[in-house]
């Protein structure tokens, strides 16, 4: 799914309105009606007080059509118009006038705090004060709004974007944001959404289709793209019937230390699991049995050392390799490190201590083949590009971190967004339950398993990256967020391709399914 920024979803209402030959007023009857029916369907004409508050521009112009629709079908609707400015857009003031035709209780002008109606917990708040052209500081009067709004514990849904945040900016005070239970954003979600420093104002979000119109949608080039199902099936590579084990290349994964060999078996057990077709490791003597008995699938390679990599030989050429999981950096690991970047000419997988060391050897930065992938989590990244102000500023630091050195980083998260110079590729699989030892080692040898199957390093990234989180969504349903671990995820893999292609059976008819029910019964 494509996010579009501001100036895009300005430019395709715009055209939306000249190629459909509908004004502006009608497109956000159009927007408003969505928003209405998303209620209605949950509602089912309960009669929970319901909160409008618009503020006096198109937002607020959507709120009031809201509201309208609410009366219109019996609700009970308070309506408010947060009155801050003179200003006040054309589509806002033909709202205004349409729903004093509909009900004998006219919206309430708010000009300050003694004006704040009172908002019970079980209450629903919609807030149309803002939308995405906002662009100042929000009134002191205002903020306290917001702040009733969070007090009264109400649910609270935002239309478009909760008031006071901004699409490409954090707020610089969390007071003058509503804080939302749920979004409904139009046509795309926003970026700020996925963002750990903005996505705390809306705890859930939707995205409601108002029929932009479909040529500029398919055309229009995005810098940010949300990666779901959709966006993974037309990416995958089927197998032939006569295929062969050589057919989906032979991964090496470096790595390993004393105490540290798991990092290397998961990794190992990932690639193969991803559907690569040899699996080598490279690890220290002290390794070897435990690799061996593990995990008899792999081949293993050790380094003349016991306990560290001292230098990097192998006797074939790799078709990916994955190097980094629990490596290390003793001084002999390092100068084996930068060795082995000197030589090699596989496609590369960076993690962990791989990542480590190049931050603190950045001349070893030149030697990366063009679309290494970096897999770094939140404090590698810092050493790799620097400390950054907020999200927004980690972003631009990615990206020309990414342009200079033409590599891709994946950073990793809640919603882990891959990076490759202005482009953001933002995946929608993975929970909670990730947030454990191995689970990154995992992700490395999935990457590292694709990038052997033939897929580029860019593709393999956001597939990778998928595949890792949809595992751990299968998973978690029989663990639990706290007892899912890495082995687990590794186990579902499987499950994540097969569901790619899982289509849900139909439903059937009511007598047909009794009979049926009946039918198994009397077996």
């Amino acid at each position: 799914m494509k996010i579009l920024s501001k100036e895009q979803v300005y430019e395709g209402d715009k055209l939306t309105a000249e190629r459909q030959n509908i004004s502006s007023t009608e497109l956000m009857e159009r927007a408003g009606i969505q928003i209405f029916s998303w209620l209605d369907v949950r509602m089912q004409g309960a009669q929970v007080p319901i909160h409008v508050f618009c503020g006096i521009g198109n937002n607020g112009g959507d709120g009031l059509v809201v509201a309208r629709h609410l009366v219109l079908h019996g609700y009970n609707v308070h309506t408010y118009v947060v009155n801050c400015s003179d200003k006040r857009s054309k589509d806002f003031l033909n709202n205004y006038d349409k729903i004093k035709h509909v009900t004998k209780e006219w919206p309430t002008l708010l000009d300050c705090k003694d004006d704040f109606p009172k908002i019970d917990e079980d209450d629903i708040v919609i807030d149309a004060v803002f939308g995405i052209g906002l662009n100042r500081e929000v009134d002191l009067w205002v903020k306290e709004l917001f702040q009733h709004f969070k007090a009264s514990k109400a649910f609270t849904l935002a239309i478009d974007i909760p008031s006071g945040l901004h699409t490409d900016q954090v707020p610089k005070d969390e007071n003058g944001v509503v804080w939302a239970n749920h979004t409904l954003s139009f046509q795309s979600p926003k970026l700020v959404f996925f963002l750990p420093d903005t996505a705390k104002y809306s705890q859930q979000w939707d995205v409601l289709d108002i029929g932009i119109d479909r040529e500029y949608l398919i055309k229009t080039t995005t810098k940010a793209e949300l990666i779901g199902r959709q966006e993974v099936i037309p990416i995958y590579k089927p197998r032939g019937k006569f295929s062969n084990k050589g057919d989906f290349g032979h991964v090496l994964i470096i790595g390993g230390s004393y105490g540290k060999i798991g990092a290397v078996t998961l990794a190992s057990r990932a690639a193969l699991a991803s559907g690569v077709g040899l699996i080598s490791a490279y690890v220290p003597k002290c390794g070897y049995t435990v690799l061996q008995s593990s995990f008899p699938e792999a081949m293993v390679i050790t380094d003349t050392d016991e306990h560290v990599i001292t230098n990097i030989e192998n006797k074939f050429t790799p078709s990916s390799i994955g190097i980094g999981v629990g490596l290390g950096t003793d001084t002999k690991t390092v100068l084996a490190f930068g060795n082995f970047l000197k030589q090699n000419k596989s496609p590369l997988v960076l993690d962990a201590d791989g990542i480590n060391i190049l931050s603190e050897n950045n001349e070893l930065l030149k030697l990366l083949p063009e679309g290494t992938v970096l897999t770094p989590h939140p404090k590698e990244l810092e050493r790799l590009v620097g400390s950054w102000e907020d999200d927004f500023d980690k972003l631009n630091k990615v990206k020309a971190f990414t342009k200079k050195h033409q590599v891709i980083v994946v950073i990793k998260g809640a919603h882990t967004i891959t990076v490759l110079e202005e482009q953001l590729y933002i995946n929608s699989t993975g929970n909670p339950g990730l947030a454990t030892g191995g689970t990154g080692d995992v992700l490395t040898g999935i990457i590292t398993g694709l990038l052997a199957q033939g897929y580029n390093p860019l593709v393999a990234s956001i597939f990778g990256v998928y595949l890792h989180g949809k595992s751990a969504d299968i998973a978690v349903e029989k663990t639990g967020y706290q007892s899912l671990i890495a082995s687990h995820v590794i186990e579902h893999i499987g499950d994540a391709y097969l569901d790619l292609f899982w289509q849900p059976e139909p439903p059937q008819p009511e007598a047909e399914a009794k009979s049926n029910k009946e039918g198994s019964k009397k077996k």
